[in-house]
């Protein structure tokens, strides 16, 4: 069984900074890829940021691009997502996931096990 929980979201400006955190405990994630999720009113789930277990290859979706850096640090079983230039549109509850992934061919192709519950993020104009 693997617990993640995520913390660091918070209401910031617009133009703005945070970073989010996903802590794992009990089997760990070392050897997994992760992913980040946000899910904001009426809208689908979708992924934002993944990191491989290495840390080595990272994927970012068009709309975080050039904003948002995934990192982990495998000895404190922690993966991050630090957040810059916030828009209003990034508000959403953000969650991160252990992915399975095949490989990273794009588009990124995976199934998702174990889930934090979530941290909520928002971004006022």
């Amino acid at each position: 069984q693997v617990r993640l929980v995520e913390s660091g979201g918070g209401l910031v400006q617009a133009g703005g900074s945070l970073r989010l955190s996903c802590a794992a405990s009990g089997r760990t994630f070392t050897y997994y890829a992760v992913g980040w999720f946000r899910q904001a009113p009426e809208k689908e789930r979708e992924l934002v940021s993944a990191i491989s277990w290495s840390g080595d290859i990272t994927n970012y979706s068009d709309s975080v691009k050039g904003r948002f850096t995934i990192s982990r640090d495998n000895a404190r079983n922690t993966v991050y997502l630090q957040m810059d230039n916030l828009k209003p549109e990034d508000t959403a509850v953000y969650y991160c996931a252990r992915l399975q992934l095949h490989d990273w061919s794009l588009p990124l192709r995976y199934g998702t096990d174990y889930w934090g519950q979530g941290t909520q993020v928002t971004v006022s104009s």
